[in-house]
């Protein structure tokens, strides 16, 4: 199937040297929620600006819907929603005028049915007639996806789309923002919120300095990447790791009171590999009094990827 977004060897170097994008090839699925995901300045915001028109590139090329971005601009754009990361609106404009008069930027016509029904569907109805700048900052967050979805766009960005939320809002939105996906939606979505890309994205990308690292089904990633961490504590301490686990990654902590295991990469494998470290400490005759078991999260494998570099770095498909 085509992409409904295809990216190969984007590249944005700004006045001076400084290159924000680099060589990135990057396809995204119709009706999926892609994560992408990276430190701050890896990049995320530029590409996405590039997308939508709001940065020049420097060389590469971007196709939507089967069309160049860089020739069929107007019949693209058209299609493609942005909820930026920073709030850019007029603060003193009624919600329901805002939000309309984003659709009319798109060529079409006014339809208060269609409003309406937004407004409803992201509990900003009742917020109407209220100027931007009376609401609170989830509420100004819930505007802009409003203005976003008001031309029915096919692709959606959201950079950073729960920044300065609290957690019943931010809970909320990732109701509304699967309830996209269900309707049709295909949604890119950038956050340093990584519990939501676990939540919701079908896949992952991790970019750094303006390179993808790699591009992965998240369950598949985390499969692959994920480890296992226990830590047994036990009823006397020991000057080292025992001989009968020694051959298990584990190391001595808390003054020999303490046996740390980390490991077992593969769905499974940990789990499995923390039993017969249990087994094998009883058949010792070595006592211990609990058992703490960790599985890693998203988040864990992204800062050991950004922070070790590791990845197939181009390989985004």
């Amino acid at each position: 199937m085509q992409p409904i977004l295809d990216i190969q060897g984007l590249t944005k170097t700004y006045p001076g040297g400084v290159t924000a994008l680099d060589r990135v090839d990057l396809q995204v699925r119709k009706g999926e929620i892609f994560a992408l995901l990276g430190p701050n300045g890896a990049g995320k915001t530029t590409l996405i600006g590039a997308v939508c028109g709001l940065v020049r590139p420097s060389g590469g090329k971007i196709s939507a819907f089967g069309q160049d971005i860089g020739k069929d601009w107007r019949s693209v754009r058209r299609r493609i929603g942005l909820v930026p990361q920073e709030l850019s609106t007029d603060m003193f404009e009624p919600v329901t005028r805002a939000v309309g008069h984003s659709r009319g930027l798109f060529g079409l016509a006014p339809d208060k049915g269609r409003i309406e029904e937004l407004l409803k569907s992201l509990s900003l109805w009742d917020k109407r007639d209220a100027q931007i700048r009376e609401l609170s900052g989830g509420m100004k967050r819930r505007v802009m996806i409003a203005k976003a979805l008001s031309h029915d766009p096919d692709l959606l960005f959201l950079d950073e789309p729960t920044a300065g939320v609290d957690v019943e809002l931010r809970r909320d939105m990732w109701e509304r923002i699967d309830a996209m996906r269900a309707a049709g939606t295909t949604i890119v979505l950038t956050t340093h919120y990584i519990e939501e890309a676990e939540e919701m994205a079908d896949r992952i990308g991790i970019i750094r300095d303006g390179r993808i690292l790699m591009v992965e089904d998240k369950q598949s990633l985390m499969n692959r990447l994920g480890r296992t961490e226990a830590v047994i504590t036990l009823a006397q301490a020991v000057k080292a790791v025992p001989q009968a686990v020694a051959h298990y990654p584990i190391s001595l902590r808390e003054g020999g009171t303490q046996l740390c295991y980390r490991g077992g990469n593969g769905a499974g494998k940990g789990t499995e590999e923390v039993a017969a470290i249990t087994k094998a400490l009883t058949g010792a005759g070595i006592d211990y009094s609990t058992i703490e078991i960790r599985e890693s999260s998203l988040e864990d494998i992204f800062v050991d990827l950004v922070g070790n570099g590791a990845g197939q770095e181009g390989a985004a498909q």
